[in-house]
């Protein structure tokens, strides 16, 4: 393929825009923003799934106090009944000693019951404080989550500004080129990540390969406006002064 050698030299224009296309792209994949972002998700939702089981041991914490409320309740209603029944005098010696047992275990099981409730309340005073603290982390964490989603949304568009200026700068430039060289160029970028570098000296500018010198030798006694490969990666090699050929 014969093109000539100035066409070929803007190659390395087109070069360097799909490089930086490339760069955008992999940025953008690999965005520190979008990881800060997935990180303090990751924690919200930690967060959240920690309130929430708080929030189901109070539900059940709030159940047992309930509970041991209504019990502790009809215990002393129980106390007070035979109290009352002791106090109006109507009762035999039997009725009398029975009730005055059934007193003594009543308020036994009353203090029983009592110890219960009051640890179950302090257990729920605990909770409710752990509660306090996951719904002020969630909260943080909230904060923090909007404000990377911030970053992360300000860097992204940051990227696209950049990737359409590169689309735009390679809508230009591919009209410079001739239909057959173009698709060698994508075709091989499309295969190896480089369609065309410069020569240095011996090293490809695509795959930083030095050139044996019979290859090299060979480049030099090629014409200007011929077309020539990287035998080792395939890449077109533009040929400028910095070859030294």
């Amino acid at each position: 393929m014969n093109v000539e050698s100035s066409i070929q030299a803007k190659l390395l224009r087109l070069a360097a825009v799909d490089a930086e296309s490339t760069r955008i792209a992999h940025r953008r994949n690999v965005l520190p923003e979008q990881q800060e972002v997935a990180r303090l998700e990751a924690e919200r939702n930690a967060h959240k799934d920690a309130a929430v089981a708080v929030e189901i041991q109070l539900d059940d914490l709030d159940r047992d106090i309930k509970k041991l409320e209504g019990e502790v309740d009809a215990v002393r209603k129980r106390e007070d009944r035979d109290r009352g029944m002791l106090s109006a005098g109507t009762v035999n010696a039997k009725q009398l000693s029975e009730l005055q047992h059934e007193l003594v275990s009543l308020e036994r099981r009353r203090s029983v019951l009592e110890d219960e409730l009051l640890e179950v309340m302090e257990r729920r005073e605990a909770s409710a404080a752990d509660h306090d603290h996951a719904g002020a982390r969630l909260s943080k964490t909230e904060e923090e989550l909007a404000d990377a989603q911030r970053q992360r949304d300000e860097a992204l568009a940051d990227l696209d500004v950049a990737q359409q200026r590169c689309e735009k700068d390679r809508a230009d430039l591919i009209q410079l080129f001739p239909g057959e060289l173009l698709t060698v160029y994508d075709k091989q970028r499309a295969q190896q990540g480089a369609g065309a570098a410069l020569l240095q000296a011996r090293r490809c500018g695509a795959c930083r390969i030095e050139l044996d010198r019979g290859e090299i030798a060979r480049i030099a006694k090629t014409a200007p406006d011929v077309v020539v490969r990287c035998s080792e990666c395939g890449a077109i090699l533009v040929r400028t002064k910095e070859s030294g050929l």
